[in-house]
């Protein structure tokens, strides 16, 4: 991700993030460090919001730019279940983002996101583009470190798989990101969704426990 306007030359950080459909629910997660150039300068950013129990966002991008969208997105989605006491589908979720950004496609804010969850239709991951592109698909992964997890995820995904093993890919392939790509690392934050229990972020100590269990270091 990079800074706002007025820093963008000065801060800019990577990012590695992930959204993964199983039968069961979406995972979704991100790694924590932010750098400028050479210089690790944060190593506790948070890249991963929740926006209502049935929906989160992840970002890569602009600084500035990224959290702008998401209050924006959680005004929206929060107003809209006022209005209509019912929750906004993620389709609709990722379209309006979709639109947001497509408006200001001329000044364009500076991201890519995904936003994923489950709803009456199902469990969805959508990637979002800076000119207002909205793709659905059943993983997908963003930011420097995205050409490491792909080589994951298109080696071990399964279109049954259930969210225990989905949850083991995504560490698995932030892991393998945080190795090789500089601009990524310090640790990642991992949720699940699920029509059940809703919005669950995974504890540290959990995800410590399952990269040992699955031999990661």
């Amino acid at each position: 991700m990079e800074a706002n306007a007025s820093e963008r030359k000065l801060l800019k950080t990577g990012t590695t993030t992930v959204g993964i459909v199983t039968k069961d629910g979406v995972v979704m997660g991100a790694d924590q460090r932010a750098t400028m150039g050479h210089l690790i300068a944060h190593k506790d950013t948070q890249k991963l919001f929740r926006i209502d129990n049935h929906l989160a966002m992840t970002i890569a991008g602009g600084v500035g730019d990224a959290q702008v969208l998401v209050r924006w997105l959680k005004s929206e989605v929060d107003l809209y279940k006022l209005k209509r006491g019912t929750e906004i589908s993620v389709r609709a979720a990722s379209t309006l983002m979709a639109n947001i950004l497509n408006q200001n496609k001329f000044s364009p804010f500076y991201v890519q996101l995904l936003v994923g969850g489950v709803d009456l239709e199902g469990n969805h991951i959508y990637s979002l583009d800076a000119a207002g592109g909205s793709i659905p698909d059943k993983f997908v992964t963003t930011g420097s470190g995205s050409v490491f997890v792909y080589g994951v995820l298109e080696d071990h995904y399964k279109d049954d798989m259930s969210l225990d093993e989905g949850l083991d890919l995504a560490v698995r392939g932030l892991t393998a990101a945080m190795k090789r790509d500089s601009a990524s690392g310090d640790g990642m934050n991992v949720c699940t969704i699920t029509r059940k229990e809703g919005y669950r972020q995974i504890l540290k100590e959990d995800l410590e426990k399952r990269k040992k269990k699955l031999g990661l270091r």
